[in-house]
């Protein structure tokens, strides 16, 4: 028996503004929309996060 949802529609990728952890030993990241803080830290190891730019897909509303 197979089940099929169809095809699946090309996910769009899009410039967006992240948060990058600065730690070498930590790959954290989150979108900038997503943080509540002006300058947050990182979620997993709590290093400084910097600002960058990002091609990731994109997120639908």
């Amino acid at each position: 028996m197979s089940f099929s949802r169809g095809p699946k529609e090309p996910v769009q990728e899009v410039e967006t503004n992240v948060w990058s952890c600065t730690s070498g030993d930590c790959q954290g990241w989150m979108r900038e929309s997503f943080s509540f803080e002006e300058e947050p830290t990182c979620p997993l190891c709590d290093s400084s996060m910097e600002k960058e730019v990002r091609v990731i897909p994109e997120m639908k509303k």
